[in-house]
């Protein structure tokens, strides 16, 4: 049968190489020039509990995984009872017959078709570790796609390049003999693809894509605690440091780092941090220093399931409110949400301009859905990401007459040295303090320090782009959401869309500063407007209301953990209508 899209699944225990098989599998698509979005799950736990890693991949643009799964590759028992049923109806489970009796299950769905693929009796033959499995499964799915073996080995070859020859021919052998029962022994063929064109496209997660962007604004510093899911932002950074002459730093806690990044904001360089929710509490005292010093300062909040420890390895997007109002009293700062890798790579490099130009701290905002997913593009454009520091003296030449770093200017914005600069030396005073760095408890002193720091925000709000609108102008239905939310709301778009509903959607990738009278106009230009958001209490909905007074009252939100399907928000509309 031939399909324009597809969706694969691979489960089994955790320390299965269910990660490893799901991105060479997502992987061998896109180097072929297919659209790709992949989603693994996991828990937090270093061995055991059960995993599994979704690929979907399209000759057309997928923007989100979805609810039916094409093929089910089962590597235990647990995988077929957990995800039997979100196999579609013609749909193929491979799992391995020697190790459990699927009887029961093809009494439960007699509309699948069960693929045994002998993977204990190969495994035990050649004698090599469980792990294995993995790679014959590799094989075996890619014969049931009648997709070239050719493409998969040289995946394999790269992805195991770093291991010994014998591991990486152990595991290119696996794969074929894999493929080989599928087309030898049982001669099926289930799907094939569309042909594409052959281009070799990149597959990037949103972390991968805020580290690009942050190497290409030249970020010098990064500082980070190890933390779910940030921590693949920091282990890229320590492997290019010698590359590009960044400081790579691992610190003892999240205190440590934002003070870390202060400082060397404080020197100079372009630096950054990455953390979850609880290094983000941490870090708030830090972040209002930040605002009084008037130190630019850039950090990614990857959120997670919360309070506390929460649900570590998996996905939410309950930390905006917490965001927007982090550390004490006011001040202004920049929080923006990419949708997508596209979008983190973009934004992170306008981050570190608006940090520098504004001398504020800029938060982005991603999640563990986002953060760690994979999605395929052809490639970014570099060329986009340009370098502005703002007023940022680095030579005594450029100070004129006395220095004052906080100097009360109509925007608000004051020249800023580096240490070394003969004539710009400056106390950045964390206490309320004069124009000079001085503290200064005087009341009209700190009035002229608060509204000096807020007359940044009218040239804020003038610089950054509205929310984006997708789909029909004149549509009778407007979705609103932001973040990662973007691509499941796009898919479920244009499902409703396609059973003639006018749909269209409002995605925000800033969500601070707030335009309230773009947004209010779009409020009312609108019939009924639907939110959709990761969290139980709809804060984009609490923020629209705080500045524009308009209550959102349908909303569909989802707080398991797991992100939405496009499926649900459709179903959800429907329901709301």
């Amino acid at each position: 049968m031939k399909v324009s899209n597809i969706s694969w699944k691979i489960g089994g225990k955790a320390g299965d190489g269910i990660i490893t098989a799901g991105l060479i599998f997502s992987k061998m698509f896109a180097r072929k020039g297919y659209f790709v979005v992949d989603c693994n799950e996991y828990p937090s736990l270093i061995r055991g509990g059960h995993s599994s890693y979704t690929v979907r991949i399209g000759s057309g643009e997928v923007f989100s995984i979805s609810k039916d799964i094409n093929i089910l590759v089962a590597l235990d028992e647990e995988t077929v009872r957990i995800h039997q049923e979100e196999v579609l109806y013609g749909g193929y489970i491979v799992c391995d017959d020697d190790s459990f009796d699927i009887t029961d299950f093809r009494k439960e769905r007699k509309d699948i078709n069960y693929i045994p693929v002998p993977f204990s009796r190969i495994i035990s033959e050649l004698k090599v570790p469980e792990i294995g499995k993995n790679s014959i499964s590799l094989g075996a799915s890619a014969a049931l796609l009648n997709y070239d073996i050719e493409a998969l080995k040289e995946v394999i070859t790269y992805v195991f390049s770093e291991k010994s020859p014998k591991t990486v021919e152990l595991n290119v052998k696996l794969s074929e003999l894999g493929y080989k029962y599928i087309k030898e022994k049982l001669k099926l063929s289930a799907y094939e693809l569309e042909i594409v064109k052959p281009v070799n496209k990149i597959l990037v997660t949103g972390n991968d894509a805020v580290f690009l962007g942050a190497v290409r604004a030249g970020c010098k510093f990064y500082a980070a605690y190890p933390v779910t899911p940030s921590s693949s932002i920091l282990h890229s950074f320590a492997s290019v440091e010698n590359d590009f002459n960044i400081i790579t730093k691992q610190a003892e806690d999240d205190i440590a780092v934002i003070n870390m990044v202060l400082g060397a904001s404080y020197a100079g360089v372009r630096a950054m941090a990455a953390t979850s929710g609880g290094g983000f509490s941490l870090m708030n005292e830090g972040i209002g220093s930040a605002a009084m010093t008037e130190t630019p300062v850039v950090i990614v909040l990857c959120q997670r399931p919360a309070p506390a420890t929460g649900m570590p390895t998996w996905t939410e997007q309950g930390d905006l409110l917490f965001a927007c109002h982090a550390s004490h009293g006011e001040f202004p700062r920049v929080i923006m949400a990419p949708g997508d890798p596209e979008e983190c790579f973009y934004l992170t490099g306008r981050a570190f301009d608006l940090a520098d130009r504004y001398q504020i701290p800029v938060v982005i905002m991603l999640d563990k859905y986002l953060s760690e997913n994979h999605f395929s593009y052809n490639k970014f454009d570099f060329k986009n990401i340009t370098v502005n520091r703002g007023k940022l003296i680095t030579s005594s030449s450029d100070i004129n007459r006395e220095y004052n770093r906080y100097a009360d200017t109509d925007n608000g914005i004051s020249p800023r040295t580096i240490p070394g600069v003969r004539g710009g030396v400056y106390i950045a005073n964390s206490d309320e303090h004069d124009q000079y760095g001085y503290s200064d408890e005087n009341s009209r002193n700190r009035k002229i320090m608060v509204d000096k720091r807020f007359k940044k925000m009218k040239k804020l709000i003038e610089e950054i782009p509205p929310p984006r609108i997708y789909g029909l102008p004149d549509a009778e239905i407007t979705i609103w959401s932001w973040g990662s939310c973007k691509g499941p709301v796009i898919e479920a778009m244009n499902i409703l869309n396609q059973k003639e509903k006018k749909v269209n959607f409002i995605h925000f990738t800033y969500l601070y500063p707030f335009d309230s009278e773009i947004v209010s106009g779009i409020i009312k230009e609108s019939n009924k407007n639907i939110i959709v958001e990761n969290n139980k209490t709809s804060q984009l909905s609490k923020i629209i209301m705080m500045n524009t007074g308009y209550k959102i009252k349908n909303k569909i939100l989802k707080y398991s953990g797991r992100q939405f399907l496009p499926e649900e928000i459709a179903s959800g509309v429907e329901k709301i209508e």
